[in-house]
């Protein structure tokens, strides 16, 4: 699989490859990596660094083998540091069990590559914590992504990953959607590419 085809498809589509033999978890999972540090430098949408393995998940789920990242709040996974956007929590809290919500995640077959940037306690309409640096949005790098799921919105945006965690407290999933150029059905959940380019960074593949 050549990067112009990764961007095309979205986690259901990489999917039905994967299960089917078209292509395999492995090489997806490559070009997940080498998309995300191609546009990462640019986009600061990273906590740290790609996880040197993928965390542990499903390889017989509906989402086996897809590329997926956590944002860097509310949820973590055993021996994984969970930092929330801000310096209090130090070199972040490691703990020795997964939430509900990962564990559902790996149950799914989604495989994790690492975390994604947040505001201090997810708290900001921007995604530009002091622990981590602004993160900026794939159509012109001299904006914000919007928060608190910065970090993830901007990924996938770049249609560097398929799909990313999210959360909506307060509308942190909603305003990164419309900032990085999503648009919702009528549902309120649901992102589609409608009357949008698909990619607006091109430079790395």
């Amino acid at each position: 699989m050549h990067f112009s085809e990764y961007i095309e498809y979205d986690a259901v589509g990489l999917a039905h490859l994967i299960k089917s033999g078209q292509v395999s978890a492995q090489e997806v999972q490559q070009l997940a990596r080498q998309a995300i540090l191609a546009v990462n430098p640019t986009l600061n949408a990273l906590v740290g660094e790609l996880f040197e393995e993928a965390l542990p998940s499903s390889t017989t789920e509906p989402f086996a083998g897809v590329p997926f990242a956590i944002k860097d709040y509310s949820i973590h996974a055993a021996g994984v540091r969970i930092g929330m956007g801000t310096r209090l929590t130090g070199e972040g809290i490691v703990f020795p069990h997964d939430t509900e919500l990962m564990a559902r995640f790996k149950q799914a077959g989604l495989v994790t590559l690492g975390r994604t940037a947040t505001p201090e306690f997810a708290f900001n309409a921007t995604t530009e914590p002091l622990a981590n640096g602004p993160t900026h949005n794939p159509w012109d790098p001299s904006r914000s992504p919007g928060g608190s799921s910065g970090g993830s919105a901007a990924l996938v945006a770049a249609r560097a990953i398929p799909v990313a965690h999210g959360t909506d407290g307060a509308g942190s999933y909603s305003c990164c959607m419309v900032w990085t150029g999503w648009t919702q059905d009528n549902t309120g959940t649901y992102p589609t590419w409608t009357g949008f380019r698909r990619t607006p960074l091109r430079s790395w593949h």
